[in-house]
C-alpha cells in the first residue's frame, strides 16, 4: 500500500509579508529559507520557513497580500498546525511568548502538553514537546537546538464529513488510526516529522478562505516515481488529482477531499538548494527560468522583505 511519511508542507494565507517573516524567525525562529512568488500570481510573494535546510516536514509558507480580506476559520480548512519542540522546551516557549507579549493557553490532547497561540493574521498555532524527529540545527535569537522547534508536530483537520476524511487518511494515505479522545480522531503515520493529524469530530461553521487561514496541506511523496504512483492511485480511487505541476522545488498534484479540505502531494526532492547554496537561502528573490526575464518588473512590485535575524546573531 502506498503510504505518506507525514506531512511536506503547510500553505496559508497573510496580509503583511515583513510581519509575517518577523514572527516567523523573529519569534519562533524558523529560517526564511526562499523568497520566492506565487507562480499562479507573480504579483505575490511566496514565503517559505523551516529548519536549516528547509526539509520536508518542516516548512510553512505563506502568499502574504495586503488587500486581501480576513478569512474564516471552519470545515474545509486545516484549523491548527502544530510544531514540534524538544522535551524540556515548554517552559522556554512560554517565557519567550511572554516575553514577545503574545497570548496563549494550555491544553491537552491525547496525553500531550499544547501550548496554543495565534501569529500576527490569527492563524492558530500549537507547540508541543516529542522525542522524535532530529533537532534542528538553526540558531537565532537566543534560540539554540536544545529548544528550537523542530519542525511539524502535525496539524488538526476542521473537515464538512470527518469520517470521509478520516477515510482519505487511512485507506488512501496510509495513515493509522490510532484512537479517539472528545472530540478528536487521531491519525498517525511513519515519518518523523509532521506525523500526527487530528480530525475535529464537532460541527464547525463553513470556512472562508483569507488572511488568517490556511490554502492547503502538503503530504509527502518519496520521488517522481512514487509521485506518479500517488496520482495513478488518486484517479483510480476517483478523486480527480490536477496535472503534475512543477513548483521548482518539488512536484505537486492537488486534490480535493470530501470534506472541503485542499490536499497536495509533493515530493522530496528536488528542495531548496536546487537554485542557492544552503548558506544563502532566503536572501535574496528566487525566480523559476520562466519567470526571469520579468525579474526587474517583479523586484520593483515586490515590497522588500528580510529576516531581521540570522545564523549567529542574537
Amino acid at each position: 500500500m502506498q503510504k505518506t511519511a507525514g506531512i511536506h508542507h503547510i500553505t496559508a494565507f497573510v496580509n503583511d509579508a515583513q510581519r509575517t517573516t518577523d514572527f516567523y524567525t523573529g519569534v519562533l525562529g524558523l529560517r526564511l529559507v526562499k523568497k520566492t512568488i506565487n507562480f499562479d500570481r507573480p504579483e505575490v510573494y511566496h514565503l517559505y520557513f523551516g529548519n536549516e535546510a528547509g526539509e520536508p516536514g518542516t516548512v510553512i509558507t505563506f502568499f502574504p497580500w495586503e488587500k486581501q480580506l480576513k478569512g474564516r476559520m471552519g470545515t474545509g480548512q486545516v484549523g491548527v498546525t502544530s510544531y514540534m519542540i524538544p522535551l524540556g522546551a515548554m517552559d522556554f516557549w512560554k517565557n519567550r511568548l511572554e516575553t514577545f507579549g503574545i497570548k496563549f493557553r494550555l491544553s491537552e490532547r491525547f496525553g500531550e502538553n499544547y501550548i496554543q497561540l495565534q501569529d500576527p493574521d490569527g492563524l492558530e498555532l500549537e507547540l508541543v514537546e516529542r522525542n522524535r524527529g532530529p533537532m534542528n540545527t538553526w540558531s537565532v535569537n537566543g534560540i539554540q537546538p536544545e529548544v528550537a522547534v523542530k519542525g511539524f508536530g502535525g496539524a488538526t483537520l476542521i473537515s464538512a464529513k470527518p469520517n470521509k476524511t478520516a477515510e482519505v487518511l487511512e485507506s488512501v494515505l496510509g495513515l493509522t488510526c490510532i484512537g479517539q479522545e472528545d472530540s478528536f480522531l487521531r491519525f498517525q503515520s511513519e515519518g518523523d516529522l509532521g506525523n500526527t493529524i487530528d480530525i475535529k469530530l464537532t460541527p464547525s461553521v463553513r470556512g472562508l478562505m483569507g488572511a488568517g487561514t490556511v490554502h492547503h496541506i502538503a503530504w509527502r511523496a518519496k520521488d517522481e516515481e512514487d509521485h506518479q504512483r500517488w496520482r495513478d492511485l488518486l484517479q483510480e480511487k476517483g478523486y480527480h488529482p490536477t496535472e503534475i505541476l512543477d513548483r521548482n522545488y518539488f512536484k505537486a498534484i492537488y486534490f480535493h477531499e470530501e470534506g472541503g479540505i485542499l490536499f497536495e502531494i509533493a515530493t522530496d526532492p528536488p528542495g531548496f538548494t536546487v537554485d542557492e547554496p544552503i548558506h544563502e537561502l532566503g536572501q535574496k528573490l528566487m525566480l523559476p527560468s520562466w519567470f526571469e526575464e520579468k525579474r526587474e518588473e517583479l523586484e520593483e512590485s515586490l515590497s522588500p522583505v528580510k529576516a531581521k535575524v540570522f545564523k549567529g546573531e542574537g
